[in-house]
Parts: structure tokens; C-alpha cells; sequence
């Protein structure tokens, strides 16, 4: 899930501001004894203070629009314009963290109502003809800039372009307007996930497995089946449970509760949740597809892949339906597997395989095939250990120490944060991070990265360092022992791939800064960092047991790596799907999408084994639809480079320091201030991109080895 929030979601709509948050205040010189606000940033002692920290931003910012607007020198143009950017989106995505992690409602509301005036500001900004003028100038005199400043004076005047600038002033007023609406629509989108979950009750409580108890609240009806106020079960009264079928919840029961109508309702109504997303989701498609209309495209789907990697969405698609050919034989083939395993199972030859089967099944299967039990693996990774190993990946491969920050009064937003600094013997401290890992009430249920401050050269001898938040949502904030699952881990090691991107990162513009980047190339340090935690080698230096203090055994781990390859084809075909489904939404012609249940359905029968189950709306709490409008391809993207890197460069020794240096320095250090094909090509040489119709697609040869798809 990740995600999702790899830069804030107004700054990826609005031109040149399309970067991750950053700030002008530097932490290294905060007296850490002194009381600060959140963040460390002074204005926010309280949640009124984010009222002035947007006064400040945008005074300091008209500062800088002046000093542009009189036409310096190229090289103070690039410069200020990055100070304006780093400026403005200090506001932004300080206020998207506090309103996802802060438990006070105060702060939150007060987080909201900045990023509504900050997004405003915005579009003064994303129209100033001034600024555009300048950077035109800024480019023409190329000679007088570095090769960084060349590639950010162009993609910021590309940027500005992108928001309307060059359109009549209707039409840029109506773009402008659209912008707003799709940013309200995005937020509204999510928040309707969040606050409508929805709900199943289920009657004998005897039917909910014990291990689930935790999930679920007890209910009570009387013999009539009527619900009683009482809490106090009686002789006429029947106990049941209410089992609440947010994402996690519903993953749980669909993987533990053996009674078939069980499962069926949990996934039923879990999927039909929240109604009102389908009429926010037409809504948000209308929005994007006039946008990019006015701005001269065919759909949004065009506009939103124009600037990447692949440059088209015939593209795309041929790249989807390319992995889809090549994964469907082997997905196929776990279909049948699951489906005669379940009809032995049940004793039913021609039982149908529904889809609330699959995750009961496939774990059955697992743990029969691999004597693999989840709850054995959690109990090697309480949270403390897993944390220990991010600082062994940080050591081992780039030699980094972890150090941990005292946090200012203030600074912090919660109890369970923790802030470490990354230090190199030779460099000194590079940057700060954040630890939000526990679940609690009122936080939003994701995993992210947030870039509170990206990275960039203030002067020859100062470097403005970068502060991140990693933020998840593991289980058990009550109890003296969190321990996680191994996709809970996997996904730890992910975001972590994220911070060190944004860490490592050292571009002389923010607007570069560690995952500033195009889009379907984000992805990749994430997913690189996904296979050190299926690595025995790896795992061994950090997972230990709860209670014992033993070493994870090599034995288990090879367990857990052949059960995740039993169905890997099918989870692939999965991410397949949803990708079709994100590129088809917002392709051509949305006036036709009159029903997008309709179109979620044929797809999911065009390109997976599954049934659809009539009456559900799954992809109406598919964030990823707001967050990655025709951009979710490029998980599958990262996913085939992090594979060829992982195999090229870190599957012989994946602690090597000498391999991390090759990473850091060819890869990570660079942000986006480099071209990705050329970052690709001197990472790990020919071969792991094709050239297609005017775009660039990932080889998928690397990919197809590791899952045996191709002999």
C-alpha cells in the first residue's frame, strides 16, 4: 500500500511544485533542549500555528516572485524558484502528515484548512506569467547553468506548461478550477474509505475463529432476532460478533474463518464499501478527463503518462497485456490447483472456487506444502528487531549509523515516535527520520513515506539536510509486544526504500530530491528493498524471537519463500488487473463509463481466472485510483528494474558494502536530477529497458527467471 502518498497529492496537480515537502528551517541547529513545534518547525507549538505558517510561507514567497520577476541571471532564477517550491511545499506536506498521524482533532482540522489556503496560493503561482517568463529566459541562457540546472529550469517550464499556463484565460480559469475539484475529490475519495468501512454481524459467535476475537466486538439479539441494548447475554438472548471489514480486518478473516458464509459475508460487504465512492469516482473521472481536454489531450491517461517513462498509454497497455500473456499459463495453473484442492477439501467434486475461497485456501495450501504457519514467522519479528534491521541494511550497505534524537518539546505528535539521525563517519549527519509505526485510533490506516524536507545545496558549504517520516500501521499499540507479519515487515523494508531515496539523495535542487522523480520510476528503490526481507542472509542478523532470543531458523525462511512463490503468478495477475482497471478508467471516451462496476467486472474476467461477485464495487476503496490517477503500472514498472537490479547487482552478497556504494552513488544520490534510462543503464548495463513506440519499457526477462514463468 504504498504508498500511495510518495509525494502530497496537491503538489502533484499543481506545475512546477510538483515535489515532496521541504522547508527552509535546518534541524541540525535546533537546540534540541528548546521547545519547538511539530515537525520541529516553530509555528506549530499549536494547531493554530499552521494559520502562520502559511502567512510566512506564502510573504516569503512573494519575496521571491519579486526578485524573479526582475529577470537576475539564470542561475538565481533556477535558485529562487526552488527556494519558492521548497517554501510553498514545507506547508503542504507538513499539513498532509499531520492530518494522516495526529491524534488531536484540533491539529488535523487546522492541517486541513492550511493545505486548503496553501493549494490557493498555488494556483497565483502555477499562473504567474512572470515566473514562466523567467524560466523561458533561464533556459535560453543554458550556457551559464550547470547540467542540473539546465534539466530543472526545463522540466519546470514542462511543469508550468502542464498547469494551463499557455491556455486563454477561460480556459486556464476553467483548468484552475478543475484542479481544485479533483484535489477536493481525491481528498473525499479517501476519507470515505476511512470513515465507512463497513460492517458484518454474524450470528452463533461460535462461527468467528478465537485467534479473531480481537478483531470483532460482541452483539446480542433476542430469540426474535431483534438486537437488545443489553451487553448482559441472557437465556433468550444470542451471542454473535461485529466484525468492522476495513482492509486489514477483512484480510484476517478471509484468511482464518473456515465457514464458507463467513467468508462470503466478510468479502461481499467489504468490497461493497463505500457506496458513495462510485458516484465520487464519476465524478473524479469527468474532472480529469475536461482537464485534459482543455490541455490538448485525448484523455487523462495521456496527460498523466506523457512525462514518464513509458510517454504513452498504448504503451502501457501493450506492456500490461505483454505481462499478462506471459503470467496467465502459470496463473492458470494455481487456479485449478486451488480450486481441486478446495473441492477435496470439502468433498465437493464440482464445487466453484469463489473468490472469498482464496485467501483461506492458499493458506491452507501453504501450510500443508511448507509446514508454514504466519503466527510462527510473526513471533521472530517484534517491531523493536525489525527496526534493528532497517539499521543493519543502513550499515551494511551504505555505512550509515542510526542515532537517536532526543525529541524537543513539541516536535513530536505522538508518544510512539521515535527520530533517528543517519550519520557517515566521513560525512557527517545526512538527514533525519521520523518512526510512526503503531496503529492507534484516529490515525489514518496507511503506510507511507512523507518528505517533511527534501534535500538541496544552500551554498558550496552547506547542504540543507533531508527529514522523512515513515509512517505504517502495525497492530498491537496497546500491548508491551508488537510483533509483525512477514508482509507487514516487506512492507517496512518498502517504505524504508522510500526514506533512504530521499535520504541518499543529493541533488543540488530540491525539486530533484530523492523520489521527485517521474513517476513509473518511483517505485523501484522501493521494491529493491522488498527482497532483502525474503533474505536468509539478511534476516538472520535481525529476526529473533520474542521470547526464546533464537535466530530465525534458514529452515523457516526457505518455508516462507516457497510458500510465497506457490501463487506468485496470481498476485501478479492481481496487480495486472488493477493496473488495466487504473488505465482504463482514465483512458478515452469517459463518457461512456456510465458504470464502472460494469467495467471493473469485464476486466477482472478478461484478465484474471476470477469471478466477479455481483454487487460489489471493490475498486471504490482503491485508493490508489486518487493518488495514482493512470500511474499504478508503475509498481509493475519497478517491479521488473528492481528485479534485474536485485539480480545483477545485490543477489551474490546483499550486505555488501561495496555493492551498496554502487547503489548509492549510480543510483540513489541522484534523485531525479538524472535521466532514469541513464541511471538504469550505468547501474546495471544493457539490457534492462526496451524501446517502444516512442517510449521505454522494462525487460521482462529478469522478472519472468525469478517466477519460472519461461523455461
Amino acid at each position: 500500500m504504498a504508498a500511495l502518498l510518495r509525494r502530497s497529492l496537491a503538489a502533484r496537480l499543481y506545475g512546477f511544485l510538483s515535489t515532496n515537502s521541504v522547508s527552509s528551517l535546518h534541524t541540525s541547529t535546533l537546540p534540541l533542549i528548546q521547545e519547538t513545534g511539530l515537525y520541529g518547525f516553530p509555528h506549530l507549538k499549536t494547531a493554530k500555528g499552521f494559520q502562520r505558517f502559511v502567512d510566512d510561507a506564502i510573504e516569503r514567497s512573494n519575496e521571491l516572485v519579486a526578485y524573479v520577476s526582475g529577470m537576475p541571471p539564470a542561475p538565481q532564477i533556477i535558485r529562487a524558484m526552488d527556494e519558492i517550491s521548497d517554501t510553498v511545499c514545507s506547508v503542504i506536506d507538513s499539513a498532509e502528515l499531520c492530518r494522516h498521524t495526529h491524534p488531536d482533532r484540533e491539529f488535523v482540522e487546522e492541517a486541513s484548512k492550511a493545505s486548503l489556503r496553501i493549494n490557493e496560493y498555488l494556483h497565483y503561482l502555477n499562473t504567474n506569467y512572470s515566473l514562466y517568463s523567467a524560466l523561458v529566459k533561464a533556459e535560453q541562457d543554458a550556457h551559464l547553468l550547470s547540467e542540473e540546472a539546465q534539466r530543472a529550469a526545463k522540466h519546470l517550464r514542462l511543469d508550468f506548461e502542464k498547469g494551463g499556463i499557455h491556455l486563454s484565460h477561460e480556459k486556464l480559469s476553467r483548468v484552475n478550477q478543475l484542479n481544485m475539484d479533483i484535489v477536493q475529490l481525491c481528498r473525499e475519495f479517501n476519507e470515505n474509505i476511512v470513515t465507512d468501512p463497513g460492517h458484518v454481524d454474524i450470528f452463533p459467535a461460535s462461527r468467528i475463529p478465537s485467534k479473531l476475537h480481537h478483531l470483532v466486538k460482541p452483539i446480542y439479539r433476542n430469540s426474535s432476532g431483534a438486537f437488545t441494548k443489553s451487553m448482559q447475554q441472557s437465556i433468550n438472548k444470542e451471542k454473535g460478533f461485529r466484525f468492522v471489514t476495513e482492509p486489514n480486518n477483512l484480510c484476517s478473516i478471509l484468511q482464518w474463518a473456515s465457514c464458507d458464509e463467513v467468508r462470503k459475508m466478510a468479502y461481499v460487504q467489504g468490497n461493497s464499501v463505500p457506496r458513495a465512492n462510485l458516484k465520487v469516482l464519476d465524478n473524479l473521472i469527468a474532472a480529469r478527463h475536461e482537464f485534459a481536454q482543455i490541455m490538448g489531450y485525448k484523455s487523462y491517461a495521456e496527460f498523466a503518462v506523457h512525462s514518464n517513462m513509458a510517454s504513452s498509454p498504448d504503451v502501457v497497455t501493450s506492456f500490461l497485456l505483454d505481462m499478462g500473456e506471459m503470467v496467465r499459463p502459470k496463473a492458470d495453473e494455481e487456479f485449478k490447483a486451488i480450486q481441486n484442492f478446495k473441492r477435496e477439501k470439502i468433498g465437493q467434486p464440482f464445487a466453484d472456487l469463489e473468490p472469498w475461497d482464496e485467501t483461506y485456501f492458499t493458506g491452507l495450501m501453504k501450510s500443508l506444502a511448507f509446514n508454514f504457519d504466519s503466527r510462527v514467522v510473526a513471533a521472530y519479528f517484534p517491531l523493536s528487531q525489525c527496526i534493528e534491521g532497517l539499521k543493519v541494511l543502513a550499515e551494511s550497505l551504505f555505512g550509515v549509523t542510526f542515532r537517536n534524537i532526543p525529541l524537543a518539546p513539541g516536535e513530536s505528535w505522538h508518544p510512539d515516535v521515535r527520530k533517528i539521525c543517519l550519520h557517515h563517519p566521513d560525512e557527517g549527519d545526512i538527514g533525519y527520520l521520523y518512526l510512526d509505526l503503531k496503529s492507534r485510533k484516529s490515525k489514518h490506516p496507511l503506510c507511507a513515506h512523507f518528505a517533511i524536507k527534501g534535500g538541496r545545496r544552500i551554498s558550496d558549504s552547506e547542504y540543507q539536510l533531508p527529514i522523512v517520516a515513515l509512517v505504517c500501521n502495525f497492530s498491537g499499540s496497546n500491548s508491551a509486544m508488537v510483533t509483525l507479519n512477514h508482509w507487514e515487515l516487506e512492507t517496512l523494508f518498502h517504505e524504508f526504500g522510500h526514506a533512504l531515496h530521499s535520504l541518499l539523495s543529493r541533488t543540488d535542487y530540491q525539486h530533484f530530491s530523492g523520489t521527485r522523480v517521474v513517476l513509473d520510476f518511483a517505485e523501484t528503490p522501493s521494491n529493491l528493498f522488498e527482497y532483502y526481507a525474503w533474505d536468509f542472509r539478511v534476516l538472520k542478523t535481525f529476526a529473533r524471537h520474542y521470547s526464546s532470543g533464537d535466530v530465525i531458523p534458514k529452515a523457516l525462511v526457505d518455508s516462507m519463500r516457497g510458500a510465497k512463490k506457490m501463487f506468485s503468478a496470481t498476485e501478479l495477475q492481481r496487480q495486472i488487473f488493477y493496473s488495466l482497471i487504473d488505465q482504463k478508467l482514465f483512458g478515452e471516451q469517459p463518457s461512456s463509463l456510465t458504470d464502472t462496476i460494469s467495467l471493473v467486472a469485464e476486466l477482472k474476467r478478461q484478465s484474471t481466472s476470477w469471478k466477479h461477485v455481483d454487487g460489489t464495487h471493490w475498486h471504490t476503496r482503491f485508493s490508489h485510483l486518487a493518488s495514482y490517477g493512470a500511474g499504478y503500472y508503475s509498481y509493475l514498472y519497478a517491479k521488473c528494474f528492481a528485479s534485474t537490479i536485485w539480480q545483477k547487482i545485490c543477489q551474490e552478497d546483499p550486505l555488501s558494502l561495496e555493492k551498496g556504494s554502487a547503489l548509492r552513488m549510480k543510483f540513489l544520490q541522484h534523485g531525479g536530477a538524472k535521466d532514469p534510462a541513464s541511471i538504469l543503464h550505468d547501474l546495471v548495463g544493457e539490457g534492462v529497458i526496451n524501446q517502444r513506440g516512442g517510449g521505454i519499457v522494462p525487460n521482462l526477462t529478469s522478472l519472468s527467471q525469478e517466477m519460472e514463468l519461461r523455461k
